[in-house]
């Protein structure tokens, strides 16, 4: 019931009458396509669904069959969503919308299973169609080759993708609109969807987007038509504008021609009167050069002769020069031998010397061996007789002890020679003993001396320190005081100087600026005095830049299509490209641009008509230009490299120009410099390579060129550099220059005014400034020193701080000390009285028993009685018995003693010097005689130097004078010279001043009158001559340039030269008699120079009328012209009215189509929505349901704007999509579905899991719904809630077979178990799903009645 109220409300939409045409919509044919799409839509439900090895599901199986409302049930994992995978597969949807990324990706693949077998396996997934009125199955089969290549297949056979897709679409399934899917997640992506979306959704829908390149395409073109439109309009418009200007061009020329006769014979009278001075000038310096030159050949004579005569002395001098140098290098040579044998003469003399010494020596060691053997006997008797007498005082002085000792020990008893023995062994035994306490007493008794001494001295030092501290603080206390006073008067001195100093620094700041200004202003005047010199200069040298000015004025008056030159038209875009642009444009820079070829060639023959002159013209329609890809090559080139830039780069011009601009400088590349020019030309390549790089022109900022052959040109010319620079692109500055100067000057007065010229404002204020100054200095060196002597003061004050703290700190050190020590020093001595108790007792052991055995008690009274005596006894006895053993033994030794042997040796050591020292003599005197005989040499070598460098003195003398003769000839020769060279130059000025006046009359086409009837036929003769040379060159293809400054240099300083020649010869032939006599006289330079300025006046005067006139000599033929183009225009503007309309036209039928499109669907899908979104929130508590509409931003053309969903659950306010709950989003969704299937309804509808994000509620609620419109078309839906499957026709449970890994499948059909609802709904039976015309009643009987 609710289907058919859908598609009854569908048919009215679709009959209303649209507002804007009128046109009823509805159609025959349109109604029997949607009954026949209706018919399919019952009579084609799907029946099987067959898979083989597709994802989940493992070899052949069969799922099926489909009832009206089947659902697809099992748990999570299990498979559902691959066979909605599936069924999409069949009907045409992509891999990558499968969850895949690949085709083999969809293939089964066995647990186990090899790489190799896995290559072989296959996939396929076949629809199986019955249409219910014949029965026949029709059976749609896409499949997966080993390979991973799709197929698809209908009833068996295989099909191309596009038969496949109308075979769908013949039953319903649309594979584009994807009318019969709704994927897990599209159901809340319907929810989400922007206007725009929306918008894009609906034109699928509705299919106007078909016709949207359609669209575009008429838009497009009415857009077009209009613009052409307006610009007819506009032609048009101009056309008449140009007509009325024409008009007035005619009316002026006329009062042009007349000024220009009168302008033409100012010129002729001014053009004679140069050429009458010129020619006389000429003839003067030609005469006065002739006398020169012979003066010169009579003093080129004389120079001969006095060049000869320096050329002998000269000889002369040479040959006494080589004479000389032969003589002193003889001299040098003796000099060397000399020296040579004084070395050895010397070395001979220190051998004789040595010899006679060493010779000396050996004689006397002889002579001491002689004396000491004839001493020998005598020395061994003395020997004898001392040893005896040694023997005798040892036996006395034995004696003499014993009586010492006799009479020292007194009453002590004596001691026997052994007993003394025996005690001097006891007192070494106890001295060994009590050697360790002895030498812990000598311990004891150097501590107890040195704990006295330190005790002592930490007395004397603490004593010290104590006076160091006194005298520390009195110092302290007084440099204090001395550090206040200094503070103080360095702060006044401080102060004082602040003042002084900026009185100082302010006077002499405005001194400084006012200087630093004046010579800031007189810079920059100096600057633009010389740019303003420069620019006059460039000015007087322009003559020809002027003519060609005012030959592009006059082109530029008669065709309009003549634009300037190309150096009036563009300019670098800083002032250092200049002189770049300058070379690589060369000559094409001074040429003037025109727009076609054929203006070139009409200005061509004007030119030659009113001989002006010659010119080189830039026809834009046909000048070559290098190609667009090689220039964006160059350019990326440059651009890796800030040194590198393209000429056509830096130079700025407007568009239309910028063709002239590309062919004057090409590709030409600017760099920085010559190096980087190098590597950008000439890049290191390898063997064999043969690049394009090499062909690279490119010019320097300097002005240097590197041509694409490879050569490079330096320099710039005078004339190079100045019309690179100011003259070129700068004139207009000129007279800001002039303002400036002005106005610096005015600067530069009123500071010398405030400064009062130099030495301040008078003597006051000097005075002021040196007192200053003064002051300052003093202050300046009393803060120095005062300064100085604080810091010293501070030094002395933080030193004294010091010594009294360092003091008191040292003094509490002392007395600590003193006291320790002086513990110490008693402590040491009792310690000492320990060991000297100790010493005691270990010699009392020794001496003891010896005591007891001679009787002796007191042994350090008998010790002190006869110990000296014994001890000088023993020593003397010791030194006796000493001496014996070395006179027994000198006696052997001289016993044993042999004097023949050291005779012999020294007697053979003196023949050998002998012999030494006579052959060193001879030596001697062989070298003596040597170095007499090369001194003789010598002696004569310096006398022979001596009388040849008398000679070369007398011949350099000689050769002085020649030179002095010869050079005043050569300065005679030099000033004749130079004379002749100022009059040659003068001459070759006045030449070509005179060829320049002759050319510029020709060119000016000044009329000249000449001398009789011969010279008139000659001068015809050459100015036809003139003429062909001129048609010549203008027909070499716009090669040569207006200007006539080549040669000067070259030809005018030759006087037979061909064009001195013609010109001397045409100077001669003009006729002067017409010239006034004040003009022939000679006059000053003042006053030829305003002559000259008058003229120049009258002319200018003259040629700026006639500059501001600017007819148009050819205005009635433009005038003609602009009439037919007038007509022409109006023509095309008529057209392009026409073509508007219809171009209009076109589109707003396209767009009326396409709208209408958008709209049937819009309307149909907005009314369905409302209807079924209110059966689906119907309740028993909401009567009503809700409300859901669509809305469109742009109802004239929809599809431009945007689309708004928006929907109302029941009882609830109005909310934006985005607000609503999630089964609130859903359920509005579901219902945009069904009324968007609803336009365009497939016979089955694939759903999977939709129900996810409902409650139990609105679970039931769109159960219902599908139920109901089960009987309309066939619903499949995969769902895990079982209040929404257990109201389906059928199920179809999957479920996962653990063994092989793969899901498998198990259907019911619950249409067996609803035996009671026949009863509970009015007795019927519920009838079988292939039956469409029981499944209606059912329906109808078990739904609620809907009103239309």
């Amino acid at each position: 019931t609710l289907f058919r109220s859908i598609e009854s409300y569908r048919y009215q939409q679709r009959e209303q009458v649209t507002p804007k045409q009128g046109v009823h919509i509805k159609s025959a044919e349109r109604q029997q396509q949607q009954q026949h799409h209706r018919n399919d839509i019952h009579t084609m439900p799907v029946k099987y669904l067959e898979l083989e090895n597709f994802k989940s599901y493992a070899g052949t199986q069969r799922i099926g069959p489909f009832h009206d409302f089947t659902s697809v049930i099992g748990p999570n994992g299990s498979g559902k969503s691959n066979l909605m995978d599936a069924i999409s597969f069949v009907l045409g949807v992509q891999s990558r919308d499968l969850r895949s990324s690949q085709m083999k990706d969809l293939i089964f693949r066995p647990p186990g299973i090899s790489a190799e077998d896995a290559k072989k396996l296959r996939a396929e997934a076949t629809l199986v169609y019955e249409d219910a009125s014949t029965k026949e199955e029709i059976r749609f089969s896409r499949a997966i080759s080993e390979k991973g290549v799709g197929e698809y297949r209908v009833n068996g056979d295989a099909v191309p993708y596009k038969a496949y897709e109308d075979a769908l679409g013949a039953i319903g399934v649309l594979i584009k609109a994807r009318n019969f899917l709704v994927f897990q997640g599209d159901v809340e992506s319907i929810a989400r969807k922007t206007p725009k979306q929306f918008v894009e959704l609906f034109e699928n829908i509705s299919a106007s987007a078909e016709l949207k390149e359609e669209y575009e395409a008429a838009l497009k073109g009415k857009e077009e038509a209009e613009s052409a439109t307006i610009f007819a309009y506009n032609k048009q418009k101009g056309y008449k504008s140009e007509r009325k200007s024409l008009k007035e061009q005619k009316e002026e020329a006329d009062r042009f021609l007349a000024l220009l006769e009168k302008k033409a014979s100012l010129k002729t009278e001014y053009f004679l009167w140069q050429l009458f001075h010129i020619h006389t000038d000429v003839t003067e310096r030609e005469k006065a050069a002739e006398e020169l030159k012979a003066e010169l050949r009579e003093i080129e004579q004389r120079d001969s002769d006095k060049k000869d005569a320096l050329a002998n002395a000269k000889k002369k001098s040479s040959e006494a020069r080589r004479s000389t140098a032969k003589l002193e290098k003889k001299r040098v040579k003796l000099a060397a031998e000399v020296d040579g044998l004084e070395q050895p003469t010397i070395k001979s003399a220190q051998e004789i010397k040595s010899l006679t010494k060493k010779l000396h020596t050996d004689e006397n060691a002889l002579a001491k061996i002689h004396q000491e053997e004839e001493s020998h006997g005598e020395s061994l008797s003395k020997l004898e007789v001392e040893i005896e007498e040694y023997r005798q005082t040892e036996t006395q002085l034995q004696e003499e002890y014993e009586e010492e000792k006799q009479r020292g020990a007194g009453e002590l008893p004596t001691l026997t020679e052994e007993q003394e023995a025996e005690y001097e062994r006891v007192r070494e035994a106890a001295a060994v003993a009590g050697a360790k306490p002895r030498q812990e007493l000598a311990t004891m008794n150097r501590k107890l001396s040195s704990a006295r001494a330190s005790a002592g001295s930490l007395a004397n030092e603490l004593k010290e320190v104590q006076g160091r501290k006194e005298e520390a603080e009195g110092s302290l206390r007084e440099l204090t005081e001395r550090q206040k006073t200094l503070a103080q008067s360095l702060d006044k001195t401080k102060t004082d100087l602040k003042t002084a100093d900026t009185e100082l620094r302010q006077i002499q700041k405005e001194a400084r600026e006012a200087e630093l200004k004046t010579r800031d202003i007189d810079t920059e005047i100096e600057k633009i005095n010389t740019t303003l010199r420069q620019a006059r200069d460039d000015r007087k040298k322009g003559k020809d830049e002027e003519r060609l000015l005012q030959a592009v004025a006059s082109l530029k008056r008669h065709f309009q299509g003549v634009q300037g030159r190309l150096v009036d038209l563009c300019r670098p875009t800083q002032k250092r490209f200049n002189l770049a642009v300058t070379v690589a444009a060369g000559k094409d820079m001074e040429a003037i641009v025109v727009d076609t070829k054929q203006t070139a060639k009409e200005c061509i023959t004007y030119l030659r008509e009113q001989r002006v002159g010659t010119a080189t013209f830039l026809p834009l329609d046909s000048l070559q230009t290098p190609n667009p890809a090689s220039t964006e090559r160059m350019r990326a080139i440059a651009e890796q490299d800030g040194r590198y830039r393209l000429a056509s780069d830096v130079i700025a011009c407007d568009d239309a120009f910028k063709r002239a601009v590309l062919y004057a400088v090409g590709n030409t590349v600017v760099c920085d410099d010559l190096d980087s020019a190098r590597e950008l030309c000439f890049p290191r390549r390898q063997r064999g390579d043969r690049g394009e790089e090499a062909r690279i022109k490119a010019v320097t900022l300097g002005g240097a060129v590197i041509s694409k052959a490879g050569t490079m040109t330096g320099g710039v010319t005078r004339d190079d550099a100045r019309s690179a620079n100011i003259t070129r692109w700068d004139e207009r500055e000129l007279e800001r220059l002039r303002e400036r100067k002005e106005k610096l000057e005015a600067d530069r007065e009123e500071l010398g005014r405030g400064t009062g010229g130099g030495r301040g404002r008078g003597d006051r204020g000097f005075d002021r400034v040196e007192e200053l100054r003064s002051n300052v200095g003093n202050m300046r060196n009393r803060e120095k020193y005062t300064k100085s002597d604080l810091d010293y003061t501070k030094s002395k004050i933080k030193e004294q701080s010091s010594l009294v703290t360092s003091t008191t700190k040292q003094i509490k050190k002392l007395e600590r000390q003193l006291v320790a020590a002086e513990q110490s020093v008693e402590d040491t001595s009792a310690r000492v009285e320990e060991a000297i108790e100790k010493v005691k007792e270990v010699e009392e052991e020794h001496y003891g028993p010896f005591r007891e055995k001679t009787g002796l008690r007191d042994f350090r009274a008998y010790d002190e009685a006869v110990g000296k005596a014994r001890e000088e006894f023993l020593k003397k006895r010791r030194k006796i018995r000493e001496h014996l053993v070395k006179l027994a033994s000198k006696r052997d030794y001289e016993i044993g003693r042999d004097f023949k042997v050291p005779i012999a040796k020294a007697e053979k050591r003196l023949e050998n010097r002998k012999a030494k020292l006579e052959e060193a003599k001879k030596t001697e005197e062989e070298l003596l005689e040597q170095v007499a005989k090369a001194k003789a040499k010598l002696a004569d070598a310096e006398a022979s130097l001596k009388q040849a460098a008398e000679d070369e003195k007398e011949h350099d003398e000689a050769a002085r004078l020649a030179q002095i003769a010869f050079s005043e000839a050569q300065a005679e020769h030099l000033r004749v010279s130079k004379a002749i060279n100022t009059e040659e130059s003068a001459l070759e000025r006045l030449r070509g001043k005179l060829h320049e006046t002759l050319q510029k009359a020709r060119v000016e086409e000044v009329e000249l009158s000449m001398a009789g009837e011969s010279e008139t036929a000659e001068e015809g003769t050459s100015q036809k001559d003139d003429e062909a040379e001129e048609s010549s060159e203008e027909q070499e293809g716009f090669s040569q340039p207006l200007s006539q400054q080549s040669g000067l240099t070259t030809h005018f300083s030759q006087k037979d030269d061909a064009r001195v020649v013609k010109d001397r010869k045409d100077a001669n032939k003009v006729d002067f008699t017409n010239l006034r006599p004040e003009l022939k006289s000679r006059s000053s330079d003042r006053a030829e120079k305003k002559i000259r300025q008058d003229f120049e006046d009258q002319i200018s005067k003259l040629a700026a009328d006639v500059e501001a006139m600017s007819p148009n000599m050819k205005a009635s033929e433009a005038f003609d012209n602009i009439n037919e183009r007038l007509k022409e225009s109006i023509a095309d503007f008529d057209q392009a009215k026409a073509n508007a309309r219809k171009a209009t036209a076109a589109y707003q039928k396209v767009k009326n189509t396409r709208a209408k499109r958008f709209n049937d669907a819009f309307q149909h899908i907005d009314g369905a929505l409302k209807t079924i979104y209110t059966d689906m929130t119907k309740s028993s508590k909401h009567p009503l349901g809700g409300n859901a509409y669509l809305s469109l931003d742009d109802a004239e053309e929809p599809y431009r704007g945007g689309m708004k969903f928006n929907a109302m659950p029941p009882m609830k306010r109005f909310r934006d999509m985005e607000q609503l709950s999630g089964g609130e989003k859903t359920v509005a969704a579901l219902a945009l579905l069904f009324a968007i299937h609803s336009f365009r309804p497939a016979p089955f509808f694939v759903m999977d899991e939709v129900d996810a994000a409902l409650d139990n509620v609105n679970v039931l609620k769109v159960c219902n719904y599908i139920r109901q419109r089960s009987g309309d078309f066939q619903c499949i839906v995969i769902s895990l809630k079982d209040m929404f499957y257990e109201r389906s026709h059928s199920l179809i449970g999957i479920c996962r077979d653990v063994g092989t890994n793969s899901s498998r499948t198990m259907t019911l059909d619950l249409t067996k178990f609803d035996k009671n609802e026949g009863k509970e709904k009015g007795g019927q039976k519920r009838k079988r799903p292939s039956d469409p015309e029981g499944s209606r009643k059912t329906r109808s009987s078990s739904g609620s009645a809907t009103k239309q």
